[in-house]
Order: C-alpha cells, then structure tokens, then sequence
C-alpha cells in the first residue's frame, strides 16, 4: 500500500515517555501545545530582530512566519520538521538597496520587496530542478563539510548581535548571564516535559528573577507593564506593496544561494538527528521556502528560511513531530493579530531576550559541527580542513566583499566562499594534516 501524502502521526504510548519522538509521532495535546509555544519563543527573538534591523513590521513578520511555515509544511508533506522565520541572510543587502538609517520604520521596504520575492523565485526554481533531477549536484557543490560550515557559521555571525545586546551596562551582562544558568539548569536538572521546555521555562525563570530584582528591589530600570494595558487585543498587521527596481532584484536575487545552503544543512542535520533520509524531500523543502519568501515578499514581510535555531531546540527535546510546528504556526498567525502581545513581548528585558539568544545562537553553531560528526568529515584532509576553516573565520570575523555594485555581508561572504573554495581544492591530491 502506497504511503499517503501525509504521515498518519500515531500517538507515543506512555511505556516511550522521555524517548525520542520522531517525524510521524506526536504526544498528547497538551504537550504538544506547550512544545509549539516553545518554538514561537524559540524563533521569536530571530524573527523579530532580523525586520528590526530592517525597519520592517515585526508583527507581520511573525504573522508571515506562520504563514510561510504552513506552506512549506504542506509542501513537504508534512515529512519535514521545520519552522520558517526571519532570514539574516537579506540584512545587508536590504540595508544597502533602501539605505536604511537603522531608526524607525523603513520608508523604502517596497523596494526592498521587490528584491525578496525575485530572490524567492530564483530559490523555487532551484527547489524545481532539484526536484526534477535529484541532489547529486546540489550535494557536490555542498558536502557535509560546506553545509557543516556554513550553519555553523549562521550561529557564529549572530553571536556578536547577542553578546553586544547584554553589554549596554554592567547589570545587563550580569543578568544575561543569569538567563544562561537558568536555561542550562533547566536543560541539565529538570526531568520529563520541564527539561524539554528548557528554552521556555528558562525564560520565564529568567523574566521573574528580573522583575524582582529591578520592580521589587529596584536595582535597575523595571519593567514597563503600562504598555500592555494600553495596547489593543486585536489589530491588522500593516501590509506593504512591492515595487519591482531591476537593481534591487538583481541585488538581493543571489541570497537564494545561501537560502539553499542553510535549508540543505538543517536537512541534513536533522536527518542526522532523527536517523532518517530526508533527501527525497530536499526538492520541495527548497520549493516549499522560496514560495513562502515570495509570498512574505508580496505582503511586506521579509525574506524567509528554515530555522536553525528551532533545529537546536529539536536537538535539546528530542520531539521531532511535524505536528508541533503547525501547532508553532498557528500560534504565530494569532499572535501577528494581536498589538497586545507585540506588548507582552516588548516587556521581556533585553538582557533576558539576549541571554536566551546566546544559548539558541550557541545551539546553532554546535548543530553545524553535529553535521561533521555524523557525516564523519576527515579533518585529516587538507581540503576540508582549510574549507571549514576559512569559512568559520569569514563568517565569524562578517567578512564582507564588494564586487561592483555586488556587496556580500559575513553570511554571503562565508557561503559562496565555503562553495567555491571547495570546488576549487576538491580535485587535489589529499596530504598529512596543516601542522
């Protein structure tokens, strides 16, 4: 009998408590919905800081990324775990073709739009080509030892932006740190469902520690919860037109290259992770994105992309269901509706979101050197030695490039060299390791 489009996900029986949930597998809903609010605060803080940095809505940002991981999740047939959010990747080049001074909305976001949904279409009809003719040539321009890299790099590249946001003041460090032990405490101490709410509960332990310390005892400045009472429970998000500039379009269309190194890497990470192939899927996973880019392009949300961050806490929990990330984009539609929780979400601290940051940031790059392991890439070679170092410093350093009116940021820089550094090197005779 044929496999239905869609896994039939039997429930975990009881005796299976703690263990592994795979792909087409879910827990009771209560545990379900608890793990899907894990991952909205797994990507919220990426989701809403990458269209910060723009000048874009965060609100239709998060409304966008339920939006866009409904489509991919249908796309794939529900085969592959993975939530869609903010891609750091079009950052650089949004900035560059709308000349974006970093404070308040940005005036120019259609420009930009234009330019996002051409990058969606070039990355679709690669999805189409793969799908057509397989991976092979996808998988020879990117080995586990590029992909490793450059999702490794991903983590990397955003570290500085969560380290500089807990460096405002002596508190702040002090207290981002904070957030890390309870995260880790959770991570390593709590038992059962608690552990696998590690990111969540962290959180919220985190959130509580600060309001005492600042609200009660007043040793630092004290949550604003004015902001909830006066904001709206219910609100449209603020839809943008795009306007189609070829300059824009052929700017930001290459990013669908780093687009299908991040979605191939997390594929594979979490084929890794969960002992299954996913590669059959690869195609419409790659479809999948580059039609929720376009259509977060034609609403005026950002670019979109698999998320590693909600890979890292797949990696924690062990839950692999695709359930949870439909139950993850459903919240995410509810909540792009609602000013009030744009509200909620204004008073974490800074320092608490950011403390949260290093963690998931963290769990980024390690999932980056999983793929290495798993795929036992030999460091012993000179190729893949130099390749991963190379990329691990320009990404790492944001190494950035200009070529004519072309400018690659750390991310674009590491990819497309990781990629081409690699086909240059592969046809070399291997030696003894760089002393």
């Amino acid at each position: 009998m044929a496999d239905s489009y869609f896994p039939r996900w039997r429930r975990q029986s009881a005796a299976a408590e703690g263990s592994v949930v795979g792909t087409d597998e879910r827990l009771a809903w209560p545990q379900m919905l608890a793990m899907g609010i894990q991952h909205v605060v797994a990507m919220f803080g990426s989701t809403v800081l990458a269209p910060l940095l723009m000048g874009f809505d965060p609100n239709l940002c998060i409304f966008m990324s339920g939006i866009g991981t409904l489509l991919f999740f249908v796309l794939v047939g529900g085969r592959v775990p993975s939530y869609l959010g903010s891609s750091f990747a079009f950052i650089g080049l949004v900035i560059a073709v709308t000349g974006y001074g970093g404070h308040g909305p940005n005036l120019n976001i259609p420009v930009a739009l234009g330019g996002i949904i051409a990058c969606g279409v070039v990355y679709a009809i690669i999805g189409l080509i793969v799908s057509a003719v397989g991976t092979r040539w996808i998988e020879t321009l990117m080995p586990p030892v590029v992909t490793g890299a450059i999702v490794c790099v991903i983590g990397l590249n955003l570290a500085p932006i969560a380290v500089r946001g807990v460096s405002g003041s002596n508190f702040d460090s002090w207290m981002a740190l904070v957030t890390v032990l309870c995260v880790g405490a959770v991570a390593v101490f709590a038992r059962g469902m608690l552990q696998r709410l590690l990111i969540l509960i962290g959180l919220l332990m985190a959130y509580v520690i600060y309001a005492i310390v600042t609200n009660g005892l007043g040793m630092a400045k004290p949550i604003d919860f004015s902001i909830v009472a006066n904001a709206a429970w219910f609100g449209m998000p603020h839809f943008t037109a795009p306007v189609f500039d070829p300059h824009a379009m052929a700017l930001l269309a290459p990013i669908a290259v780093i687009l299908v190194a991040e979605n191939l890497g997390h594929i594979k990470a979490v084929s890794a992770m969960t002992g299954q192939n996913l590669d059959r899927y690869i195609g419409r996973a790659f479809l999948g994105d580059g039609l929720a880019t376009i259509v977060s392009g034609f609403a005026g949300g950002t670019g979109v992309t698999t998320y590693a961050e909600n890979i890292g806490v797949m990696a924690v929990t062990k839950i692999y269901s695709t359930l949870v990330f439909v139950i993850a984009a459903v919240i995410a539609l509810v909540l792009g509706f609602s000013p009030k929780f744009g509200a909620v979400i204004q008073t974490i601290p800074g320092p608490v979101l950011g403390g949260v940051s290093i963690v998931v940031f963290g769990l980024i790059a390690v999932t980056g050197a999983r793929i290495w392991v798993v795929n036992k890439v030999d460091f012993s070679d000179n190729r893949n030695l130099i390749v991963a170092a190379v990329t691990l410093v320009l990404g790492a350093g944001d190494f950035s490039l200009k070529l004519g009116g072309l400018g690659l940021g750390g991310i674009g820089t590491a990819t497309f060299g990781a990629i081409i550094l690699y086909a240059l090197l592969r046809r070399k005779p291997t030696q003894g390791p760089v002393a």
